[in-house]
């Protein structure tokens, strides 16, 4: 598997990925607008293991 964020479903071992996308999209709100990043955010880049660590069911606020 490559190291970017954005990758066809097509590719190898994505399936939780997609299974993630598809529930969440139902029940989460629409991002419409771009927001700056976290001031932080450079120093999670390379963090492995982030959704076990970060992840959260609760939605963000959306727009």
């Amino acid at each position: 598997m490559s190291g970017g964020s954005i990758l066809p479903d097509t590719e190898d071992g994505l399936e939780k990925w997609l299974e993630v996308n598809a529930d969440y999209s139902e029940k989460w709100p629409n991002i419409t607008e771009k927001k700056d990043p976290p001031a932080d955010a450079d120093a999670f880049k390379d963090q492995a293991g982030k959704f076990d660590s970060f992840f959260s069911a609760e939605p963000g606020s959306g727009d």
